[in-house]
């Protein structure tokens, strides 16, 4: 993605800068025109276009700009998603998607935070990196409109499989405190055939619990299939040389784990090195040396959370599958002595797993020693 930098000058530039600070009910702007200026705070309702561009046009005249110079924004990736990028886009307004974890904060134990002071802070921030300031935050790539609406089925499919185990869960806990178990095979009425720990039937309260239950199980299944198939139809018409099908070609990589990979970004995020993929991943080591004190806090959380389950699952499946590749031996030899040493090494695995897969599917090196499914 190709970033546009206003170049260090004076505070007499043209340019003015806009911050949003986002709310269900109210938008908070802040402007300025650079350092050593006061910012400028206006209050719109959410969505109003028009009342924005008033803002903007009193915020030029209020710093004497050009009505017609250009405007840098910014505002914090969230609930609203990418639809007011792509409005600030079309108004000709350049833009800023902005990872909020990224912000720098005050680690005093209490802080004070309102809208309006978080949006005098970003406009700030925002002049420090289009004068040029490095690593003031991170910024979010923004997918194409096709790419964000192809990622609602994988992301649907996901969200199905846990309500799916989170119920099957809740059906164990019912029978468990009666002394009975959750058949493994379960068959029409099946709840009428369990025995609690006498080996009487179940109260018809609870048989009629279950039943219900059942009812949302099997709609939860249906649905789960009716995602699967349409996963399957899309990798089948999908191009021989596309992502997806080069994806599935490699033994171990099912349809669903390829399509997550994809709806996550794997290409269009368009990474230029592995450290980029390490960074979204997250799986990285979280060292605390200061002063005399020295020791390893273990892994960072931080990352895509459907990314990193889908890579642990893959990379389990790489090492029953692919077991004479690289990567796998590289694994056994490593981690392979002792369970805790396994479950250990299986993330450092996955981080390795990902970066081979983009390289595989963007530059065609298949990883060392995998093996392709036979068509």
């Amino acid at each position: 993605m190709t970033v546009t930098r206003t170049l260090p000058g004076t505070v007499s530039e043209s340019t003015l800068y806009v911050a949003f600070e986002l709310g269900k009910q109210e938008w908070k702007v802040a402007m300025t025109s650079g350092f050593g200026v006061q910012p400028w705070l206006r209050t719109v309702a959410s969505g109003d276009w028009a009342g924005i561009a008033r803002a903007i046009a009193e915020g030029r005249g209020r710093f004497g700009l050009a009505p017609a110079g250009p405007v840098v924004s910014c505002y914090e990736a969230g609930r609203d998603g990418f639809w007011i990028h792509r409005a600030l886009v079309q108004r000709g307004i350049q833009k800023r998607v902005i990872d909020s974890a990224s912000i720098e904060v005050n680690r005093r134990a209490r802080r004070a935070k309102t809208d309006r002071l978080d949006a005098l802070k970003l406009v700030m921030m925002l002049v420090r990196v289009c004068y040029g300031e490095k690593r003031v935050w991170s910024e979010v790539r923004v997918p194409t409109v096709a790419a964000e609406a192809a990622r609602q089925v994988s992301r649907e499919r996901t969200a199905l499989t846990q309500d799916q185990t989170r119920l099957v869960n809740q059906m164990r806990g019912w029978l468990a405190t009666w002394g009975a178990g959750l058949p493994s095979r379960r068959r029409g009425t099946w709840w009428t055939t369990v025995r609690d720990w006498a080996g009487a039937a179940l109260p018809a309260e609870l048989q009629a619990r279950l039943a219900r239950a059942e009812v949302r199980l099997q709609a939860l299944e249906a649905q789960i299939a009716q995602l699967d198939t349409q996963q399957r139809a899309a990798v089948t018409t999908a191009a021989p040389t596309s992502a997806v099908r080069q994806l599935v070609q490699l033994k171990g990589v099912a349809t669903t784990s390829a399509s997550v990979l994809l709806d996550e970004g794997l290409v269009w995020r368009a990474f230029r090195n592995r450290r980029q993929i390490g960074g979204l991943l997250g799986f990285a080591p979280t060292p605390y040396d200061s002063g005399e004190t020295a020791r390893e806090q273990g892994i960072s959380r931080a990352g895509n959370a459907r990314l990193q389950a889908i890579s642990i699952q893959l990379a389990w499946n790489w090492v029953r599958w692919q077991r004479h590749s690289a990567l796998a031996q590289w694994y056994q030899a490593n981690f392979g002595k002792g369970k805790r040493a396994r479950r250990i090494g299986i993330v450092a695995l996955a981080r390795k797993l990902v970066i081979a897969l983009w390289r595989y599917v963007t530059s065609g090196v298949v990883p060392e020693g995998a093996i392709l499914k036979v068509a």
